[in-house]
């Protein structure tokens, strides 16, 4: 079980990782910034694994599921352009290690993770480390979460075949989508926006690689 009250001695890490991870690479929102410092990623990796946490790369958390490297973190969380009042889904909770980035910036984030062994491991980090402003589901992501939308910004932390229609039409007028689409093996990283006439707009952004996303608008297995 990790001490939860030992961040402090990762902090030089964490501000290397800033400095070398996402500065470098253009990484320039602010709050974006300040949250990846904040956040304990440490906390939310496999204890065998934390002398590698604050590496640029992706680590295994276990169900064949990953935790992002922190540039792809802050990217995504960046294209997002949080603001505090904000209402934000993600899909595929994961380690909840994204979420709780999330979760620095917004009023309140939900996520939802397929994976129950993950959620109430995720779910046992955010009480530790107090995030009451994040809230956990077990289930389908690709559905989204209909009775809680429509949501200031959605994140997927997986990749899709296609972008899923659902996830679109939760947004709000102004909203932001950011996904992972394409092949199994390698997809496009999107930024869809929602205009306030209601229509949608696609952005690519370069080629990344996700573990894939699965469910009635995924993935099938």
């Amino acid at each position: 079980m990790f001490d939860f009250n030992s961040s402090d001695k990762w902090l030089r890490e964490r501000r290397l990782m800033v400095e070398n991870q996402l500065k470098l690479r253009g990484i320039k929102n602010e709050a974006v910034l300040q949250s990846m410092l904040a956040v304990p990623r440490h906390c939310f990796v496999p204890a065998n694994l934390q002398k590698y946490t604050y590496l640029d790369g992706p680590l295994p958390i276990g169900e064949g599921q990953t935790i992002s490297q922190p540039y792809i973190v802050a990217l995504m969380a960046e294209l997002l352009e949080p603001s505090p009042g904000d209402r934000v889904l993600e899909i595929g909770t994961g380690s909840g290690y994204a979420a709780a980035v999330l979760a620095q910036m917004v009023a309140t984030v939900y996520t939802i993770e397929r994976h129950a062994s993950l959620a109430a491991k995720a779910q046992e980090v955010f009480q530790a480390l107090n995030y009451g402003n994040i809230i956990t589901r077990v289930g389908d992501g690709t559905k989204g979460w209909p009775e809680e939308a429509p949501f200031d910004g959605i994140l997927v932390s997986a990749g899709a075949p296609a972008v899923p229609k659902s996830l679109c039409n939760q947004l709000k007028p102004g909203g932001r989508l950011v996904v992972p689409a394409g092949e199994r093996q390698c997809q496009e990283l999107m930024l869809v926006r929602r205009g306030e006439d209601g229509g949608f707009s696609e952005e690519k952004l370069g080629e990344v690689v996700f573990v894939p996303l699965i469910g009635e608008e995924g993935w099938y297995r």
